[in-house]
């Protein structure tokens, strides 16, 4: 090969340009076919990219279709813009509602007496303990920070959810509180283990304290509870928002007296824009198609795709789907998608979506119109609620079969509670655990109660305002059974829910006693005969039948059938499924384009190969040529020789004659 350049020297013909040009007409057939096959394989890639594409697009909507939730959509409007409102359509019901802003939450805020200097003025030593809410901390104040300034930097850094700041009056400065947070669960409270050994006197540390028994701060801002009123309820919270105060309605407080009329409805056209949102997505995918499959009868040539068996099951497999009377819907009011206005165009394939109609039988039929679209378990019995589907629960009719319902863990005191109980301070205090997790220290108001009932009452009040349960999400219903005695029992239900008394000062007054109380049970049966576990009410199918994974809610007390739920799968559900396993792993789409990527990388290989063959050839070429330019070269050497000793023999012959 480095030889190449000497070729053509004893020719003058067969040269390196010679072999460059029998290289080309040997490599050029094969690579033009080459050429040609990578070209359609990345083209094709390229085109099964695009209807991929188009064909996930078409899953989101469908998948948002699937939702039973986002089928019955609500809104809500107020009346009244300082009382704003906000809606969660997936617990929402119609309703109109009468609100009045009674009081809106406040933090509270305390000021200290005036000091002549931030810096350098003592404000007393010892230890100083914070609190607002569930947050405290204890602070030493000593040499090195017993200033205003070093007060307010301690508090600051605590993070109990108080602020200090420095005032400066103009005539001294002043040292400034603010809770974080709103409301009276959130008021400040101080008290002080005084160096000077008065820890109230309002000299030295103690001139801090603000406590229940002793305020040696000015109160500038009252904490206070936002109040308002729902349909003649009054309703308080720590904060001016009230979350699912009624299902699904959450109210934000904006102004004390402000009143508003809060109307939910349905909001058929936001359910409206999800079908059409689909629609839209389908008629894109069917451009597509036709774009990549179609004959143009202008140009007289196919789309890359024309004559595709893929894309011809797909459109298939789509139609079935959508056209489709749903299983379960055979003699419902709504049993396709033509019954909601969402008909097929014969003449592009797509679809037309009459908006008016659809709206008109979601009013109408909404229980069928979200079955068309949605999974749906349809119940027989009220004390079943169906909650959801798994992922292979399969059409049908299961019967529910309860051996044993959910029911509360609790506390029963051990004897009755009398009337005209005296609670003072030998009897004030109540300590409970709640479902194993939760400590409650009650410390009941002092008086006497003329009726258990009103001391009931005085507990589940102490209970129901406690922070600690409400944070926890957790609480605790209080009454008396048969004979009299306090009950208590928790608000959960199942082996995870129990209230016990961990300790009662002077017990007998209240009938109470230290002991554990009894945990709940969680439900226990079947579903379609298959196997199911239970979790407080929540009975989950576990079985391998078509009712795997169906999760139920038994409210229900009694230990019978409770009829049973007939699930229905809509078409949003099956056309997601579709669309998964059309572009999913070994997919149908996948399949197509692995095997082009291989058909590329055999085309890779067969380049490698004529590279080889090629190079081979040419190395051929130029020994051949080689050979025979040499040979040339001596054949005209030669030649030359001959020439010259004939020309030196004419003169000789000339000379003779």
């Amino acid at each position: 090969m480095a030889g190449i350049s000497s070729l053509g020297i004893g020719s003058g013909v067969l040269n390196s340009d010679l072999v460059d040009q029998l290289v080309a007409a040997e490599r050029k057939p094969v690579e033009d076919r080459l050429n040609f096959k990578t070209q359609r394989a990345e083209t094709l890639i390229s085109a099964y990219g695009t209807l991929r594409s188009a064909v996930t697009e078409l899953r989101l909507p469908m998948r948002q279709l699937s939702a039973p939730d986002n089928l019955k959509a609500f809104s809500a409007s107020s009346s009244n813009e300082d009382i704003a409102v906000t809606v969660d359509s997936s617990k929402a019901s119609r309703g109109s509602y009468s609100v009045k802003v009674l009081g809106l939450a406040q933090a509270q805020s305390l000021a200290s007496n005036t000091f002549a200097d931030r810096d350098s003025t003592s404000v007393g030593t010892g230890t100083f303990t914070i609190s607002s809410g569930e947050n405290s901390a204890t602070l030493t104040i000593d040499g090195t920070n017993n200033t205003l300034q070093g007060l307010a930097n301690a508090i600051n850094e605590a993070g109990v959810g108080v602020s200090a700041g420095i005032v400066d009056t103009g005539s001294g400065y002043r040292l400034v509180m603010s809770s974080e947070n709103t409301g009276t669960a959130n008021a400040i409270n101080i008290s002080v283990s005084d160096d000077d050994g008065l820890d109230e006197d309002g000299a030295g540390l103690s001139q801090f304290a603000f406590n229940g028994s002793v305020q040696n701060l000015s109160q500038t801002i009252e904490a206070k509870d936002a109040s308002v009123e729902i349909n003649g309820i009054e309703i308080t919270r720590s904060t001016n928002t009230f979350d699912n105060v009624i299902d699904g309605l959450s109210f934000e407080a904006k102004a004390e007296g402000a009143t508003s009329t809060v109307k939910v409805d349905q909001d058929f056209g936001a359910v409206a824009d999800r079908v059409g949102a689909f629609v839209e997505k389908f008629n894109a995918l069917q451009a597509t198609i036709k774009g990549l499959s179609g004959f143009n009868a202008d140009t007289g040539q196919g789309g890359i795709l024309s004559g595709d068996t893929s894309v011809r099951a797909i459109q298939s497999q789509l139609r079935n789907v959508l056209t489709r009377v749903v299983p379960g819907l055979e003699n419902a009011s709504i049993r396709t998608m033509a019954d909601v206005g969402i008909t097929t165009d014969y003449e592009t394939g797509g679809l037309t979506f009459d908006r008016a109609k659809f709206e008109e039988q979601l009013k109408a039929n909404p229980d069928d119109v979200t079955a068309l679209f949605a999974e749906q378990g349809r119940v027989s019995d009220s004390g079943v609620e169906f909650v959801k589907a798994g992922l292979n629960t399969s059409q049908g009719n299961y019967a529910i079969d309860i051996t044993q319902p959910a029911t509360r863990g609790g506390v029963t005191g051990s004897s009755p509670l009398s009337s005209g109980v005296t609670i003072d301070g030998t009897n004030d205090e109540l300590e409970l655990t709640i479902d194993g997790k939760t400590t409650v220290n009650l410390q009941l108001t002092q008086k006497t109660y003329a009726t258990a009932q009103e001391l009931a009452d005085e507990i589940q009040s102490q209970l129901d305002s406690n922070t600690a349960l409400s944070s926890a999400g957790q609480s605790v219903r209080v009454g008396l059974d048969g004979t009299g005695a306090l009950t208590f029992t928790s608000g959960l239900y199942g082996s995870s829910s129990n209230v016990s008394v961990m300790s009662v000062e002077d017990g007998a007054s209240l009938g109470l006693s230290v002991q554990t109380g009894t945990l709940g049970k969680d439900v226990a049966g079947t579903v379609g005969g298959q196997e199911a576990t239970g979790e407080g009410q929540m009975l989950t199918v576990v079985g391998a039948g078509g009712a795997k994974g169906i999760q139920l809610r038994i409210s229900g007390d009694e230990a019978r059938t409770y009829g049973n739920v007939k699930f229905i799968e809509g078409i949003g559900e099956s056309a997601v499924n579709l669309v998964t396993s059309i572009v999913g792993p070994d997919g149908t789409l996948d399949t197509k384009t692995s095997s082009l990527t291989r058909d590329l990388e055999r085309i890779q290989e067969e380049r490698v190969r004529l590279d080889d063959r090629i190079a081979s050839y040419q190395e051929r070429l130029v020994s051949q040529f080689t050979a025979a330019d040499s040979l040339i070269a001596r054949l005209s050497n030669t030649g030359d020789y001959l020439t010259q000793q004939l020309a030196a023999l004419a003169p000789q012959n000339f000379n003779k004659k």
